[in-house]
Protein backbone atom coordinates (compact mmCIF):
# COMPACT_ATOMS: atom_id res chain seq x y z
CA UNK A 1 0.00 0.00 0.00
CA UNK A 2 2.79 2.40 0.88
CA UNK A 3 4.63 1.62 -2.35
CA UNK A 4 1.58 2.33 -4.49
CA UNK A 5 0.96 5.63 -2.70
CA UNK A 6 4.61 6.58 -3.20
CA UNK A 7 4.39 5.77 -6.91
CA UNK A 8 1.18 7.81 -7.19
CA UNK A 9 2.74 10.81 -5.47
CA UNK A 10 5.82 10.63 -7.72
CA UNK A 11 3.70 10.43 -10.88
CA UNK A 12 1.49 13.30 -9.70
CA UNK A 13 4.52 15.47 -8.97
CA UNK A 14 6.05 14.52 -12.31
CA UNK A 15 2.94 15.48 -14.26
CA UNK A 16 2.68 18.75 -12.36
CA UNK A 17 6.30 19.64 -13.06
CA UNK A 18 6.14 18.62 -16.72
CA UNK A 19 3.21 20.97 -17.26
CA UNK A 20 5.26 23.96 -16.07
CA UNK A 21 6.97 26.36 -18.44
CA UNK A 22 10.61 26.15 -17.40
CA UNK A 23 12.90 23.56 -18.94
CA UNK A 24 14.56 22.77 -15.60
CA UNK A 25 11.15 22.03 -14.05
CA UNK A 26 10.29 19.77 -16.97
CA UNK A 27 13.59 17.98 -16.44
CA UNK A 28 12.83 17.48 -12.76
CA UNK A 29 9.44 16.10 -13.78
CA UNK A 30 11.13 13.53 -16.02
CA UNK A 31 13.45 12.60 -13.14
CA UNK A 32 10.46 11.99 -10.87
CA UNK A 33 8.75 9.98 -13.58
CA UNK A 34 11.89 7.88 -13.97
CA UNK A 35 11.94 7.15 -10.25
CA UNK A 36 8.28 6.15 -10.36
CA UNK A 37 8.96 3.82 -13.29
CA UNK A 38 11.86 2.25 -11.39
CA UNK A 39 9.62 1.59 -8.39
CA UNK A 40 6.97 0.03 -10.64
CA UNK A 41 9.55 -2.24 -12.25
CA UNK A 42 10.98 -3.30 -8.90
CA UNK A 43 7.55 -4.00 -7.45
CA UNK A 44 6.69 -6.19 -10.43
CA UNK A 45 9.55 -8.52 -9.56
CA UNK A 46 8.14 -9.49 -6.18
CA UNK A 47 11.56 -9.54 -4.53
CA UNK A 48 10.05 -9.33 -1.05
CA UNK A 49 8.58 -12.83 -1.44
CA UNK A 50 11.79 -14.60 -2.39
CA UNK A 51 15.48 -14.86 -1.52
CA UNK A 52 18.36 -13.13 -3.29
CA UNK A 53 18.81 -14.04 -6.97
CA UNK A 54 22.25 -15.60 -6.56
CA UNK A 55 22.16 -19.31 -7.31
CA UNK A 56 25.29 -20.03 -5.30
CA UNK A 57 23.55 -18.95 -2.08
CA UNK A 58 19.94 -20.10 -2.58
CA UNK A 59 18.05 -22.79 -4.45
CA UNK A 60 16.73 -22.02 -7.93
CA UNK A 61 13.14 -22.42 -6.72
CA UNK A 62 13.58 -19.88 -3.92
CA UNK A 63 15.56 -17.27 -5.88
CA UNK A 64 13.82 -14.14 -7.10
CA UNK A 65 13.71 -13.14 -10.75
CA UNK A 66 16.74 -10.96 -11.61
CA UNK A 67 15.13 -9.59 -14.80
CA UNK A 68 13.24 -6.67 -13.15
CA UNK A 69 16.47 -5.64 -11.45
CA UNK A 70 18.23 -5.60 -14.81
CA UNK A 71 15.38 -3.54 -16.25
CA UNK A 72 15.74 -1.02 -13.42
CA UNK A 73 19.47 -0.70 -14.02
CA UNK A 74 18.79 -0.05 -17.69
CA UNK A 75 16.09 2.48 -16.82
CA UNK A 76 18.47 4.30 -14.48
CA UNK A 77 21.03 4.68 -17.25
CA UNK A 78 18.39 5.88 -19.72
CA UNK A 79 16.95 8.37 -17.21
CA UNK A 80 20.43 9.69 -16.46
CA UNK A 81 21.22 10.22 -20.13
CA UNK A 82 17.90 11.95 -20.80
CA UNK A 83 18.45 14.16 -17.75
CA UNK A 84 21.91 15.23 -18.93
CA UNK A 85 20.57 15.95 -22.42
CA UNK A 86 17.63 18.01 -21.13
CA UNK A 87 19.79 19.96 -18.69
CA UNK A 88 22.17 20.71 -21.57
CA UNK A 89 19.23 22.00 -23.59
CA UNK A 90 18.11 24.08 -20.62
CA UNK A 91 21.59 25.59 -20.19
CA UNK A 92 22.19 26.41 -23.86
CA UNK A 93 18.64 27.38 -24.80
CA UNK A 94 17.27 30.85 -24.90
CA UNK A 95 14.48 32.14 -22.71
CA UNK A 96 11.25 30.31 -23.52
CA UNK A 97 8.95 33.14 -22.51
CA UNK A 98 6.34 33.47 -25.26
CA UNK A 99 4.21 36.03 -23.46
CA UNK A 100 6.35 38.94 -24.74
CA UNK A 101 5.73 39.48 -28.45
CA UNK A 102 7.82 42.63 -28.78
Amino acid sequence: MTLSITIGVLVTGAVFLMLQRGMVRITFGFILLGHAANLVLMSSGGTYLRAQPLLGYTNAEDASDPLPQAFVLTAIVITFSITIYMLTLAATGRDDDTEDVS
